[in-house]
């Protein structure tokens, strides 16, 4: 009776141990020796950044964090609400100098306080992925070429910001993912102008670019010759790109929607769509000819038509541009376009 007696209490025992470990499961591996689970990141746009200064201090450089499961199992990990208890961003110069933490960053880290999250769930085959603006975590103050990558913490960060990583990996599930590394270039800051508003730069020269009180067929023949020239920042020296951009009914309600910093992102990723020819492409792309046909223009208003031709495999295709122009403090800037086509003609032996 003894011996049944203890057999079954060895059962239960055994029981209630397996229920244990099952109830403290560990989490998965955040990354599997054959890289089962990615881990990286890329920059959302591709242009040109400034070292901050009080002009464009908002400028945000967005980072795209990105997480895919190649395993067979779902990952899971904890994301925090406020992704500065989830990730850490380190940057450093080609020295290996490491770029100090904002301010905010640190006060947030070392004041008390509770931390939310949510648990994320990856299935298989499947990716997740958010964004994050470098300049909340790093201070960019000197223009440079440097190395940035992130760290991952799937159980959260639990230590201060002046804790080393080699004392957070020993915490229990503490030690981060970590990333591929990103180049990324910093420009020194723009000079502002009388306005306070920074002045473009010319990126072949380095000098500044001013505007000139042209008028509007040189304007216009400006404009065609930078992009002719790929002189991106003199392409956009007469444009309106928040004119342009609200020519669109369903952007211009969701325009008016934004606060400031999103009106200004939303000009930002106009200007980038037009350099990548992702919309408007046929105001970016490059016309091996152009002429000046007609301008038409009052005290405020101006239209100028252009005929460009365009290069295609095995043609030439033309185009008649309308280009509407106003005065704005004393100088013609392009608010809108439209165009017709006008056929096609042979490719020319000179061309060819």
């Amino acid at each position: 009776m003894k011996n049944l007696f203890r057999l079954t209490m060895t059962i239960l025992f055994g029981l209630l141990v397996l229920t244990g470990l099952q109830a403290f499961e560990l989490p998965a591996s955040p990354v599997s020796e054959q890289g089962e689970v990615e881990f990286n990141i890329r920059l959302v746009d591709r242009r040109i950044y400034y070292v901050a200064n009080a002009a464009r201090e908002t400028d945000p450089i967005y980072v795209q964090i990105n997480i895919t499961n190649n395993s067979s199992s779902p990952y899971r990990f904890k994301l925090a609400d406020d992704r500065a208890f989830s990730i850490d961003i380190d940057v450093r110069s080609m020295t290996n100098r490491q770029l100090p933490q904002t301010n905010s960053l640190i006060r947030k880290r070392t004041e008390t306080g509770k931390i939310f999250f949510r648990e994320i769930s990856i299935e298989t085959g499947e990716s997740f992925s958010f964004i994050e603006n470098l300049r909340d975590y790093i201070r960019l103050e000197q223009p440079g070429s440097y190395r940035l990558r992130v760290f991952l913490y799937p159980e959260l960060m639990r230590a201060s910001s002046e804790v080393s990583k080699d004392i957070i990996s020993q915490i229990p599930f503490g030690k981060p993912i970590e990333t591929n590394y990103l180049n990324i270039s910093l420009r020194p800051a723009l000079i502002p102008g009388p306005d306070g508003i920074p002045l473009d730069m010319d990126t072949a020269t380095g000098a500044v670019l001013v505007k000139q009180q042209l008028p509007p067929d040189e304007v216009v023949a400006y404009m065609i010759t930078a992009r002719q020239e790929s002189q991106w920042e003199r392409f956009f020296l007469y444009l309106d790109l928040q004119e342009m951009l609200i020519r669109n009914a369903e952007l211009k309600r969701r325009f008016n929607a934004e606060n400031e910093a999103g009106r200004r992102q939303m000009i930002e990723n106009y200007r980038q769509n037009l350099k990548e020819s992702v919309i408007d492409g046929t105001i970016a792309q490059i016309p091996v000819y152009f002429e000046i046909l007609k301008t038409e223009y009052n005290h405020s208003e101006a239209a100028v038509v252009v005929l460009q031709k365009y290069r295609m495999s095995n043609y030439i295709e033309l185009r008649h541009y309308t280009y509407f122009l106003e005065r704005k403090d004393n100088f013609w800037i392009i608010v809108h376009y439209s165009v017709q086509g006008m056929g096609t003609e042979a490719v020319p032996r000179a061309i060819n």
